[in-house]
């Protein structure tokens, strides 16, 4: 990478990748994430001047203008009818007051900066319990400890990995005064994530607390989730709880009596969740893309409504190894658990298209080249899939003003040929890879999986009593038979690469053509 001449600080060694935000660092080392730019405001941006509105709005978990609770992160540089609070919010907005009386706070997540996560809270909550739940390690993980020795209200617990395992949830678990909310997101707990990239957030009501003395029981837990009405019941508590579990130890205890004495009924989601290990009997279908397959089976869209013909959709910022043989994970046991429906199995037959950056898109983007730092795809591993390209389509996210914002998002739909229709929704920190959705292995017998992983389901009829499918946002409602718009991130139809399109990958030189920021792209 090159950046202006006129700077003549060296480069950090880190590159992109550095998250340190030491004054004193940033003042010695150039930053290939460094703009010059400040003329867009952006509450995650280094302190600057700001103009606030009068009167900051409630953060609702949902609302009539976004039912479904889903959001945007709000992006520096594009219009502010994009960044409208009913559609997007900043990691400020999350921990702000307006949200509840924050008494402690536990983040799961991959990249971590603490002096810049700490800035992010209210400065009367900075003091609060934190507890970071991690996978780093090495000089990273001293790093990580040595920036937040100047709080001692932070603990760390480091999950168990699996070798090319990491711990790639993004979830907050958010504890107030009178209640407990449920965020999950696809960013990274560091600025560039929160500032000019396409991110997406599911934000839970706030859970009230069971008034029973057996609150904590579990048989009041399972009271409580009974207590929901049939399209609800999504057994979001249970699944929580199991994912907690997961991570074995002590550190999370406190938390996990916690979530057993609020009620969490009123949660219209599900949540599918990736642990690491190889999980047989009757564990296999509780994580990884065999709970989408098992929750499709069970609460997902009927064979009579949605047919083979509905594609299944992918987006994703990073692709991992899939084999040589697309017809043995890919479009095998992956697709089939995408495209199933209710009642009936589906085979591997529907058609499948997959929303990847092209070179174009991360050359024309806001950051520009450094960008596709955080779109980990390498020349070696395409090398060895060569029958990839043909199912890529472009990222393009006119509707929602995010073209030019890349996406480092995950989601999944399932739409109908005409792509008015939605038969399903899901946001979640899984990328295109086996160690994220995991792979089977003994005739079947186990599924095995590398990576923590977190994300949500949204079924139509959850949100709505006798809904089959969602309308998609800026589409015609009366075209879908829904009153329920999804902000898909990507614009529907999709476009299919051209045979000038490449796929973008982080380290293949890109020297002839400069990016936004005029420069180019030129990997050690």
């Amino acid at each position: 990478m090159m950046s202006s001449p006129k700077d003549e600080r060296p480069v950090c060694k880190y590159g992109s990748k550095c998250y340190r935000k030491n004054p004193l660092h940033l003042e010695e080392y150039r930053h290939p994430n460094e703009r010059d730019d400040d003329s867009d405001d952006n509450d995650n941006s280094p302190p600057r001047k700001r103009h606030r509105s009068s009167s900051p709005k409630r953060i609702e978990s949902s609302s009539p203008e976004n039912k479904l609770a889903f959001y945007f992160t709000k992006v520096r540089g594009i219009p502010a009818k994009y960044n409208d609070d009913n559609i997007a919010v900043g990691i400020k907005d999350l921990l702000s007051h307006k949200m509840g009386d924050l008494q402690a706070s536990v983040q799961f997540n991959y990249m971590i900066d603490i002096p810049w996560l700490m800035q992010q809270y209210p400065q009367d909550k900075r003091s609060k319990p934190l507890l970071i739940v991690h996978g780093s390690q090495g000089q990273s993980k001293t790093e990580m400890i040595k920036d937040a020795e100047q709080f001692p209200n932070i603990k760390f617990f480091q999950a168990r990995l699996e070798a090319y395992g990491t711990h790639h949830s993004k979830m907050m678990l958010l504890l107030y005064s009178d209640g407990l909310r449920v965020v999950i997101t696809t960013a990274n707990l560091i600025i560039q994530d929160w500032d000019q990239k396409t991110q997406g957030v599911w934000i839970s009501p706030k859970f009230p607390k069971i008034s029973s003395s057996e609150g904590s029981s579990a048989s009041s837990s399972a009271a409580s989730t009974s207590q929901a009405t049939p399209r609800r019941n999504t057994n979001f508590k249970k699944d929580l709880l199991e994912y907690l579990c997961a991570y074995g130890g002590t550190a999370l205890d406190e938390w996990k009596k916690d979530v057993r004495q609020h009620d969490m009924s009123s949660a219209r989601v599900h949540l599918i969740a990736s642990v690491p290990g190889r999980h047989s009997g009757s564990s296999k279908s509780k994580w990884g893309h065999l709970k989408l397959r098992k929750v499709l089976q069970e609460h997902g869209p009927s064979s009579a409504n949605v047919s083979p013909s509905w594609p299944v959709i992918g987006q994703f910022s990073s692709i991992g190894s899939l084999g040589n043989d697309k017809s043995k994970w890919l479009c095998g046991e992956w697709l089939q658990s995408l495209a199933v429906t209710s009642g009936r199995m589906a085979g591997s037959n529907s058609p499948l298209k997959l929303v990847f950056p092209s070179v174009d898109d991360v050359r024309m983007s806001l950051e520009g080249y450094p960008a596709g730092g955080s779109i980990p795809y390498s020349h070696k591993t395409a090398a060895k899939q060569p029958y990839l390209p043909s199912f890529f389509c472009r990222w393009k996210s006119n509707s929602h003003g995010r073209s030019r914002a890349s996406p480092h998002i995950k989601s999944y739909i399932r739409v109908s040929p005409d792509t008015n229709k939605l038969a399903w929704f899901m946001v979640t920190s899984c990328n295109l890879s086996k160690a994220a959705w995991g792979v089977t292995e003994k005739n079947g017998s186990q599924l095995m999986i590398r990576s923590y992983e977190i994300g949500v389901l949204f079924l139509p009829k959850n949100q709505e009593p006798n809904q089959d499918f969602f309308s998609i946002h800026g589409h015609t409602h009366a075209q879908s038979g829904s009153s329920i718009p999804v902000p898909v991130p990507f614009d529907l139809p999709l476009t299919p690469y051209s045979k000038d399109d490449k796929p973008w990958m982080w380290d293949v030189r890109h020297t002839d053509k400069p990016d936004t920021h005029g420069n180019i792209w030129s990997p050690s």
